[in-house]
């Protein structure tokens, strides 16, 4: 597959195509710290990177033995809330590149749509602040809300192709800075599955779910020629 002859991009946000500092992942590593419960930045790197977050939340915990969907539902709860304030004040940036990179897309008549492990009102919020438009820089968004399944099962991919009328999944790209969002991209069967290391996970984390490229960023995205 190459990727002139793709139709379709799915790109994971923050870490992928947004810098936002790792604003959500810092806040849940505070917010399961605030119950008493001790993980470390790393494990809610290495777990919780591109779920929707309560699931991310429950597998923190399962990891640490602690099974308890009550608990986990009031971190979740106090994470939302707390989050909500920090992206209040937050700077948020598009990664440095990946607008030229859409701008080419469009051109090339490619279908972009943003995809994330995060509710619809924090993603909407993120696009607010970058002044992202649909038409103009992404063509469809797609939540944690509007699918039964969060990653890494394909259902968000799915749901971006039949919105587009795709039906030939070897025609898409899925790309994002964590594991999740390759094994997310493999279980839809899409053409080419790309880690950036702009985000949340390293290149050995990654590795781990053998995406077809690693890139940097994707700035680089016109770099792949084969």
């Amino acid at each position: 597959m190459k990727i002139n002859e793709i139709e379709m991009v799915v790109f994971d946000m923050a870490g992928t195509t947004i810098n936002e500092q790792n604003i959500v992942y810092k806040t849940l590593y505070k917010s399961i710290n605030h119950f008493g419960i001790e993980v470390s930045l790393e494990t809610v790197l290495s777990l919780g990177a591109g779920k929707e977050k309560y699931q991310a939340i429950k597998d923190i915990l399962n990891h640490i033995n602690i099974n308890d969907d009550a608990k986990a539902n009031v971190i979740f709860e106090y994470f939302k809330e707390i989050l909500d304030k920090e992206y209040f004040s937050a700077k948020v940036l598009p990664i440095e590149g990946v607008e030229n990179v859409l701008r080419n897309l469009k051109k090339d008549g490619v279908k972009i749509v943003l995809n994330t492990g995060y509710s619809g009102h924090v993603a909407n919020t993120l696009l607010e602040k970058l002044n992202w438009k649909k038409n103009t820089h992404y063509d469809a968004l797609i939540t944690a809300d509007d699918v039964a399944l969060g990653r890494p099962f394909p259902d968000m991919i799915h749901k971006a192709m039949q919105l587009f009328s795709i039906e030939d999944a070897s025609k898409v790209l899925k790309a994002g800075d964590s594991a999740i969002d390759i094994e997310e991209g493999k279980n839809a069967k899409c053409g080419i599955t790309i880690g950036v290391l702009s985000g949340a996970q390293t290149r050995v984390q990654l590795e781990k779910a053998k995406p077809d490229y690693i890139l940097d960023s994707l700035a680089s995205l016109y770099s792949i020629t084969n």
